[in-house]
């Protein structure tokens, strides 16, 4: 496998009303119908330290957890309806619910989410035209999200992220049926959504914990 650096370009509209931090890595080679399942020791150690960390309680005070929260409402999504992924990965961990396995590397970009409350936009790079760019969403344009049966047409006033034909996330809490990950994969790009309020730090420590989890559990 190996890693390089990815720009996902910003619109000036969205930059001159939004602070936006991202980081986006290609992984080529990642080949994932040959990768194999997470452990469970992997699944184990995660849950435990994000017991450790927090309660159902403490969520809402958590720093970043916060960030994705109040973004929300600024981009008129209500994050008590529509929770931010990774939020949303911790609670059923608190809750004591499974969690969802979808592939090898979905799972451990949800696991190692759990685990840093950053969410990833998780895309098939073959499956894209052209570059990615952050805008706001057309009046009326479609978007099928991932799991969906219904295509959603969106307002003018959603933030994505689009390639030359159209919608592939919803940014920061769902991604495209389009362009999803899934075994025929081979290339791999992964967005780390920030939002105001989060670190570069915070996105890079997130990124670093992902590529030594991906080594040590999809290539061991």
């Amino acid at each position: 496998m190996r890693r390089e650096e990815y720009e996902v370009s910003v619109d000036d509209e969205v930059r001159s009303s939004l602070q936006i931090p991202m980081r986006a890595i290609l992984l080529r080679g990642a080949d994932i119908g040959s990768r194999p399942e997470v452990s469970e020791g992997f699944v184990s150690k995660v849950r435990e330290e994000v017991r450790r960390r927090h309660t159902l309680e403490s969520i809402k005070s958590d720093r970043i957890f916060r960030a994705y929260r109040d973004f929300y409402w600024r981009i008129g999504i209500d994050p008590t309806k529509v929770r931010p992924s990774s939020e949303a990965l911790v609670r059923r961990m608190l809750q004591n619910k499974p969690i969802p396995r979808i592939n090898p590397f979905v799972d451990v970009c949800n696991l190692v989410s759990a685990l840093t409350s950053i969410t990833f936009s998780v895309l098939d790079f073959r499956k894209l035209w052209g570059s990615l760019r952050l805008t706001w969403s057309k009046e009326g344009e479609p978007f099928l999200g991932i799991g969906f049966t219904k295509t959603e047409t969106l307002t003018g006033r959603k933030l994505v992220m689009r390639d030359n034909y159209g919608v592939v996330s919803i940014y920061p809490y769902r991604d495209s049926e389009r362009t999803k990950v899934d075994r025929s994969t081979r290339d791999v790009l992964i967005v780390l959504c920030g939002v105001t309020g989060i670190r570069p730090d915070d996105l890079l420590e997130a990124e670093i914990k992902l590529l030594e989890a991906i080594e040590t559990e999809l290539f061991r």
